[in-house]
Formats: structure tokens, C-alpha cells, sequence
């Protein structure tokens, strides 16, 4: 891309600038190249999408043409728009992210949707909601959000991806002094004593459930950006849901449920793991919009 000499140069409007970006897209394996240029010049112009299709003449200054040039390199390396916008949605919220949490997947609100049918829009009392491995906070913030008046919690391994979460609990006015969501940091169950805790009424997690030799053959964006943490479930990839399962019952109360996200091929090696341990009444599975198998679902007896 030539930069024009002048500051501002008719050359180069958002429309121009939109169909060069489109056409030098599809020459390189970006996906939904019209709709990635759209979404990285709003962001570099500060403006939302549909603010681009009333300016279509506007000309755009050296230094805007500078970043936005930037993020058109970013990702051409195959970087996610999520990472060079700095956000995401999901279920309708929006979410600060960083290459130190996953981004939040469409699938993981098939795990959103099966807590919310568990959690009642009114209690006498309130619940008590754990997630294991919260990343971005995306699952445990849109549950406090959608079902206010329980109490929630969080754990992550990483000190950074609390950092976010708790941030996205902030932005998403369900943390501070209300203390809708409290964040501890710890692998999994390590933080907590179950002699001492109080049982959790739910527990969730989409934990990490890609076979290590299966991750050299994930996308790029995938492979070289999000934090391998979040994805390596060992040989199998069932180690951390392997020990989930087996070690969440101290810490549910009776016919409380555990939910887990995990992978489309997965339902038989996990019912099996549910079945050996022998504390879960039989599974249940809900399936994605693609007729995956996506959440495992079991009732401590």
C-alpha cells in the first residue's frame, strides 16, 4: 500500500481503502476478507461498522492510513482480529481479550446457556457458581450478568488471564464492592480445602481438551497466538478434564451439577471417565448447532 503524500489524499477513502484491503485479502488466507477489513478500519478510525457505510468519501489522514496499515500486516501473519481489536463479543456482551486468554468461541455458549436452564432468575437464597480455568471471564461474567442475585466464582492458573477477567467483571458492572464474582488464582481445585469450603451449588468449566499431537495441525491463528495453556489437554486431551471429574464431587452439594465443554469427538471417552469414577448419576450431552456433542453434563449423586 503506497501511503499518499499529502495528509489527506482523495486517493484513499474508506471505500478505496475497503475494496483494495478486500481484494489484497483474498490473495493471502484471511477468512471473510470484506467483513475483516470492515471490522479492522472501524477500529482504526475509531468508529463502529455501520458508521463506515455513511462515510464511504471520507478521506483517510497519513496516520490513520499508518495503523490501520499496521493491523492489514498483523493479520496477514494470521494474528486474530480479536487480538489486534483488543475485544470480542459473546452472548451479546463485550469482552476485553489479550494473547493471554482464549478467545471466546460461539460453541462456549452452548456452556452458557446449559448453567443458565440451572440457575434461577429469583432464589431465597443465592447459589453458589464456580468455573474452573476462566480465561477472559467470558462463561462466569455472562452468567452473573444474566443471573444477578447469586454469588459467583472463578479460578485460573494465570495470574494475567484473572487480571483480564476481573477487568471484564468490572467493564460488565458485576465485580467491585457488590462482589458479584470473586476471582481466586490456583490450578483448579488446588486453592480450595474441601473440609473447609462451602459446597458450590455449580460448577463449569471449558477446560483445555485439544490432544498435544494434535496441536501442530491447528489453524495458525490457533496455534502460533492463543496461550497453549488453554488448549493442551495432554496425550488425549482429557488430563484436565480426567481430573476434574475426579476431583470435583468434595466440592459439590448433593444432585448439583458439573458441566464441561469438551471436544466433538470426545462424548464416549468422557462418559467412560464419568461412569469409572462412580459418584455422577449417568451424563448427559448437548449438542452445538454443528450436532457436536459440546457439553458434558453430570449430577453428583
Amino acid at each position: 500500500m503506497q501511503i499518499p503524500s499529502n495528509p489527506i489524499d482523495p486517493q484513499w477513502t474508506i471505500l478505496s481503502i475497503l475494496q483494495w484491503t478486500t481484494a489484497y485479502f483474498k490473495t493471502h488466507p484471511v477468512d471473510s476478507p470484506r467483513l475483516t477489513a470492515e471490522i479492522l478500519l472501524a477500529h482504526a478510525l475509531n468508529l463502529k461498522r455501520i458508521d463506515l457505510y455513511t462515510r464511504f468519501d471520507q478521506p483517510l489522514t497519513k496516520d490513520e492510513l499508518a495503523v490501520f496499515k499496521a493491523f492489514i500486516k498483523r493479520r496477514v501473519r494470521r494474528e486474530p482480529v480479536a487480538y489486534i481489536t483488543g475485544n470480542r463479543e459473546f452472548f451479546g456482551i463485550d469482552f476485553d481479550v489479550s494473547p493471554s486468554v482464549l478467545i471466546p468461541r460461539p460453541e462456549t455458549e452452548f456452556l452458557v446457556e446449559a448453567a443458565l436452564a440451572h440457575l434461577p432468575q429469583t432464589a431465597s437464597s443465592p447459589l453458589r457458581i464456580l468455573e474452573l480455568g476462566a480465561g477472559s471471564g467470558a462463561v462466569i461474567v455472562s452468567l452473573a450478568v444474566k443471573r444477578p442475585g447469586h454469588d459467583y466464582f472463578a479460578s485460573d492458573i494465570s495470574i494475567n488471564a484473572l487480571k483480564t477477567a476481573a477487568g471484564n467483571a468490572g467493564k460488565n458492572g458485576v465485580s467491585g464492592k457488590t462482589g458479584k464474582i470473586s476471582f481466586f488464582a490456583g490450578d483448579l481445585f488446588a486453592p480450595l480445602n474441601p473440609l473447609l469450603s462451602i459446597p458450590f451449588d455449580l460448577i463449569v468449566s471449558n477446560p483445555p481438551y485439544i490432544a498435544k499431537n494434535d496441536m501442530t495441525g491447528l489453524e495458525p491463528e490457533v496455534r502460533d497466538f492463543e496461550p497453549v495453556l488453554a488448549l493442551d489437554g495432554g496425550a488425549d486431551g482429557l488430563d484436565i478434564i480426567r481430573k476434574i471429574i475426579n476431583t470435583a464431587p468434595p466440592f459439590l452439594n448433593s444432585r448439583a451439577p458439573l458441566m464441561l465443554e469438551i471436544g466433538f469427538d470426545q462424548k464416549d471417552r468422557v462418559t467412560r471417565i464419568i461412569t469409572e469414577d462412580g459418584r455422577y448419576s449417568p451424563p448427559e450431552f448437548i449438542k452445538d448447532y454443528a450436532g457436536h456433542h459440546r457439553v458434558a453434563l453430570m449430577y453428583k449423586k
